[in-house]
């Protein structure tokens, strides 16, 4: 059955935030701006998860993932000895698309730095839920993968219909998709992780070394 939790998040990390921003030496005026968006946004995010466990079973060729049939071989390897995975969509509302547009033509640095605020609170939120997913686990002797999302590496961005489709997005938490697969709101993120027989999570290879993507402008 699919599950709707609303979460806290930690403070913001300022030093993600210039990264996501590009800004690798930010002087005092850009520190100030960024000061500045972070207290306009304050309390007015809306912090939201829907998730559901599917079984996993080796079929023809793939996976069977219970809501899919995928050929990845990378979520393959991240799901290697798993029988459950966890699928969930993860937003922080609407709120940062509109502030977003309202600055993007009259202020663009102001909208570059919500951008980037946005990129690392739902980064936030994705942690903050599968953190708590891997306490529950373990208290019952079981552990976690790293999460793997729709886009990244072989996994289809057309996986997203079947995400949209089992865990009810629109109505559970007011996240749609449009015909290009597109999110809304953007600040949104749809992800699995495994679920192994071992306490603990393995997070081997995760974030930006298990990426292939070598000029990436947000690569660590």
């Amino acid at each position: 059955m699919v599950q709707v939790v609303s979460l806290s998040l930690p403070p913001a990390d300022r030093g993600e935030i210039l990264r996501y921003a590009g800004c690798r030496e930010p002087g005092s005026a850009e520190l100030e701006l960024l000061e500045n968006c972070l207290k306009e946004l304050d309390g007015r995010l809306r912090c939201q998860v829907c998730w559901d466990t599917f079984p996993v079973s080796p079929a023809a060729d793939g996976l069977d993932l219970g809501f899919a049939w995928t050929g990845s071989r990378a979520l393959a390897r991240r799901l290697s000895g798993c029988r459950e995975c966890v699928l969930f969509a993860a937003t922080v509302g609407l709120e940062l698309d509109r502030l977003i547009a309202r600055y993007g033509a009259v202020s663009p640095a102001r909208g570059l730095f919500f951008q980037a605020i946005g990129a690392e609170r739902i980064e936030a939120l994705c942690d903050a839920f599968c953190a708590q997913r891997a306490q529950e686990l373990a208290r019952r002797g079981r552990g976690v993968t790293v999460r793997f999302s729709p886009g990244y590496g072989d996994v289809p961005l057309a996986m997203q219909t079947d995400i949209f489709r089992v865990l009810d997005c629109s109505r559970k938490i007011g996240l749609t998709l449009n015909e290009s697969l597109l999110m809304s709101p953007s600040k949104s993120v749809t992800a699995i992780f495994g679920v192994t027989d071992r306490a603990g999570e393995d997070c081997a290879g995760a974030g930006c070394a298990a990426c292939g993507k070598q000029d990436c402008a947000y690569r660590e």
